[in-house]
């Protein structure tokens, strides 16, 4: 038999189980999609169900793909911030809230007022309350659904949730924690003194660990419903946009990360926690002991495509380019789309700008530009956001040589090399990147059980597959459209506010 590690990455749009061997090759994969629901407008939600279903669909397509795999250790990577609130006798109350979720834009600013305003917050945890986080949909419950919160005894983020089934043992690690926003990122640990302030009962959130820590094994349960042997260690893992690093091959200083998925983000590993001055960056705990990890997130990127996709697709009798058409399409364009710029604010923002009420947009369009530009603004935009978090990046003295790409946008050469012109460096995608949290999540696994003997060995299994280097005349010119694309939030944020309170997106 073959020895391998099992990572499962609870996504927004879909769950991915994957299988790696010791020397860090990818043996199986398999992603199962499942739906979210907009009840609102700015409300997220998911069925926890859904998870287990794509997760059980998921697992069960690697090990009918390897079936000579014995299975060593598991590792658990999902999307971050969400809320999935249990009951005493840990069933699910309500639809989980996604980390994308906006509703909760008056119990953030609760919470920050509470803890003495932004730098009485920073001081608890070094990281805003924002919109999206776990700690905002805490309060949002307890205003608006008293009777429900009235039965809240547990809170799991996604990938914890899914802990619980495999293992019957409720736990969550620092990466995760540190984005409920109730968690001291400096400590290591939950900020009880916040919690305080808060009227949160500290029972409620699970016990925590470092990432690497076996923190529950695989119950009779679990392996009756998930088809794996009782008794398969199960390490705690990592939220998703923190595990993705380590995924990438990024663990020093010095390295960015760059992900497209249904969300856009930059990250840096740091041998210690900075300073977040105004909080507009997130400085969370590493996967790796005694390393920090400070990320930019836009909410937007990934998503701007399918967005594009659904929108031709009306245009078309429901007939959906693929994202690869869209690219090739954009590849037909000059950079700069002919001066036609996109804001991919679709679902408010988180980075740099913290407005849940921006709004996307496209701005100087005329008679000149078609399809084509069209798609490379929306690509550009993408882009732009990237380069705006890095912006805000330097201002703490968080630099880079070199981007690992990763994430579904990975897979675009054309969106690599937008990045490797715009930032001047050199973009790299590794083996595992395009798997996402998934593969970060079976390195994380070996880690555990003694397959690496630390964080920085497991990271050396990312090995090189594409390179592009940066385009001279071609950044150039991206940076001038970039010092456009920069102005326009601040023109625009009192439209955006004037149409949500004249309610125009109703």
């Amino acid at each position: 038999m073959t020895q391998g590690l099992l990572g499962i990455d609870i996504g927004t749009s879909g769950c991915k189980a994957l299988l790696i061997d010791a020397d860090g090759a990818v043996l199986a994969s398999r992603t199962e999609t499942y739906a979210l629901s907009q009840p609102h407008p700015g409300w997220t939600e998911q069925a926890p169900q859904l998870w287990i279903d794509g997760a059980r669909a998921a697992v069960a397509g690697v090990l009918a793909l390897r079936p000579d795999v014995e299975i060593a250790a598991i590792g658990l990577s999902g999307q971050m911030h969400g809320l999935t609130p249990l009951d005493a006798g840990h069933r699910v109350l309500r639809p989980a809230i996604l980390w994308n979720d906006q509703r909760n834009g008056a119990e953030c600013a609760d919470i920050t007022t509470r803890a003495g305003g932004i730098e009485g917050l920073l001081r608890h945890t070094n990281n805003r309350m924002l919109v999206g986080y776990t700690g905002g949909k805490i309060l949002w419950m307890r205003n608006h659904e008293p009777e429900l919160f009235s039965r809240l005894r547990h809170v799991l983020n996604p990938k914890d949730y899914l802990r619980f089934v495999l293992t019957g043992e409720l736990a969550t690690e620092v990466s995760d924690a540190s984005g409920t926003g109730l968690f001291d990122t400096r400590r290591r640990a939950w900020a009880t003194g916040l919690l305080d302030l808060l009227e949160i009962d500290p029972a409620v959130l699970p016990p925590c660990h470092e990432s690497h820590v076996v923190s529950g094994r695989v119950s009779r349960s679990g392996a009756e419903l998930f088809g794996l042997e009782a008794g398969i260690p199960v390490v705690g893992g990592g939220g998703d946009s923190v595990i993705q690093t380590i995924g990438s091959g990024v663990i020093a200083p010095g390295e960015l990360q760059t992900t497209i998925g249904t969300a856009g983000i930059v990250a840096a590993a740091l041998d210690k926690p900075v300073e977040n001055p105004d909080g507009r960056l997130q400085v969370f705990c590493n996967v790796a002991p005694d390393k920090w990890h400070c990320m930019g997130v836009s909410l937007n990127a990934g998503g701007a495509i399918e967005w594009l996709r659904a929108l031709l697709a009306g245009f078309a009798g429901g007939v959906a380019p693929t994202a690869e058409r869209i690219a090739a399409l954009a590849a037909q364009a000059p950079v700069g789309a002919r001066g036609l710029l996109f804001l991919p604010y679709l679902n408010g923002e988180r980075c740099p700008h913290p407005d849940p009420s921006a709004r996307g947009g496209f701005v100087g369009l005329t008679a000149r530009q078609g399809a084509a530009d069209m798609a490379r603004s929306v690509m550009e935009g993408v882009a732009f956001s990237l380069y705006d978090i890095f912006a805000l990046m330097r201002q703490v003295d968080i630099g880079g040589q070199v981007i690992k790409a990763s994430g579904g946008g990975a897979r675009s050469a054309l969106w690599r090399q937008m990045q490797a012109d715009l930032f001047g460096c050199e973009v790299v995608t590794t083996e595992g990147a395009a798997e996402g949290g998934a593969f970060g999540a079976a390195l994380v696994a070996g880690v555990g059980v003694g397959v690496w003997p630390s964080a920085e060995e497991a990271a050396k299994a990312c090995r090189p597959v594409t390179r592009e280097v940066p385009d001279a005349a071609a950044g150039d010119a991206m940076r001038s459209a970039f010092e456009v694309y920069r102005g326009l939030y601040d023109a625009l944020s009192p439209s955006f506010a004037a149409i949500g309170e004249a309610r125009l997106d109703r």
